[in-house]
């Protein structure tokens, strides 16, 4: 069975520990998604943790998807702790990026990305709070490029953005916006592109993994933590 060092890495208040509660309910682990405000999540157990909101010291749970072992290490988001973060990098096979739809790209994201790509991890970014009012999906998306100097993909579209209705909808497997993205990096593929030719959902799945593990793309999922929108999407991209 295969294992994955998963770490979940953000500025403060971006929602990493409300993600990894959801992550641990979609798989079962779990039957009641914690509420960091409660102090009931299976990550902040400290007690200056719980009475804070905050998470203090990195933590791991785990789950089981599609026959993968992910260890999930939720790390703190304040840069007081970022020391605490440092500590884990080394052993993770790769990183989701938790932004906020509303509040963007944030300084201690920036801080955290430069690092992530010293290190060669493979990052996914999950946007959370797509059911804020305010929330953004398509002008973030070029906000995250500029600001963190990725090439990033979309790996779906928003609907009823900023309300408590939002959800995500992934793209086909063969999707233009996705291929597009993908052919920038790869000759074989942008001459396939160019001429129309058909090809594979399973042939773009795997140049996107491949690209994804060298760092050349970074997928972008969208979603809300509280309401679980994008998290099986997200999952999939995971083991993906």
């Amino acid at each position: 069975m295969d294992t994955l060092n998963l770490g979940i890495l953000a500025h403060v208040d971006a929602g990493k520990t409300s993600l990894t509660e959801r992550l641990l309910y979609a798989a079962g682990v779990i039957d009641h998604v914690g509420r960091v405000d409660d102090g009931d999540t299976q990550t902040d157990t400290l007690a200056l943790e719980r009475r804070r909101g905050i998470t203090i010291k990195s933590a791991v749970v785990s789950f089981e998807v599609d026959g993968t072992v992910v260890n999930l290490i939720d790390t703190p988001g304040h840069p007081d702790f970022i020391a605490e973060v440092e500590r884990v990098l080394d052993i993770l096979d790769g990183v989701v990026l938790v932004v906020s739809a509303v509040e963007g790209v944030q300084a201690q994201t920036r801080v955290l990305m430069r690092t992530l790509r010293r290190l060669g991890l493979p990052v996914l970014i999950y946007v959370n709070k797509i059911d804020r009012s305010g929330a953004r999906a398509e002008a973030l998306l070029g906000e995250i490029a500029a600001k963190l100097s990725l090439d990033v993909v979309s790996m779906g579209s928003v609907r009823d953005l900023g309300t408590k209705d939002a959800t995500f909808v992934p793209y086909a497997g063969t999707a233009a916006e996705v291929v597009e993205s993908l052919a920038d990096h790869d000759d074989v593929l942008l001459t396939a592109y160019i001429a129309e030719r058909p090809m594979t959902a399973e042939r773009v799945r795997g140049e996107l993994a491949e690209q994804t593990r060298t760092g050349q793309v970074h997928p972008v999922f969208f979603g809300s933590a509280i309401t679980g929108a994008g998290v099986d999407e997200l999952t999939a991209g995971i083991v993906a």
